[in-house]
């Protein structure tokens, strides 16, 4: 039997189900994908790990991983729309010079109508911010620079 993809309307689905339980995690694995979806407190965050063979395509051009590096970076964790700021108008979770613990929340990226927080996983300062504003991001597409 093949698998079946999971629109945004089935994960937006899933996450109905769960708000009414008492259920903090659930982890779904096919052949083809594993997504993991957990109760943070103030929401609900997802993580997707894709098998090699099947990735998917997406609509946009994504901002593509960065191959060598130098200095730590912070990456995408999962592909989807990359947000600078919590909502609309207002202001960046950091800017270009500041200081940044490993547990900062930098940015977020939305996937299937969840936002996921992106956190520094470092201390430093932020030396570069690389993708736009509601740009289309790869999973481990470099998002930033620290020193």
């Amino acid at each position: 039997m093949t698998d079946l993809p999971l629109t945004p309307d089935d994960v937006a689905e899933i996450v109905a189900i769960l708000d009414g339980s008492s259920y903090e995690h659930l982890d779904i694995r096919t052949s083809r994908f594993r997504l993991r979806i957990a109760r943070d407190g103030t929401g609900w965050t997802q993580q997707w790990d894709w098998s090699d063979d099947d990735t998917p395509v997406q609509a946009e051009t994504p901002v593509a991983p960065v191959a060598a590096e130098t200095g730590p970076v912070i990456r995408a964790p999962l592909p989807g729309t990359f947000y600078r700021a919590p909502q609309p108008g207002a202001p960046p979770f950091v800017e270009v010079g500041d200081r940044v613990e490993p547990d900062t929340v930098v940015a977020i990226i939305e996937t299937m109508k969840l936002m996921n927080p992106v956190h520094a996983g470092s201390s430093g300062r932020i030396t570069a911010i690389l993708a736009d504003n509601a740009d289309m991001v790869t999973r481990d597409a470099v998002l930033m620079r620290i020193t």
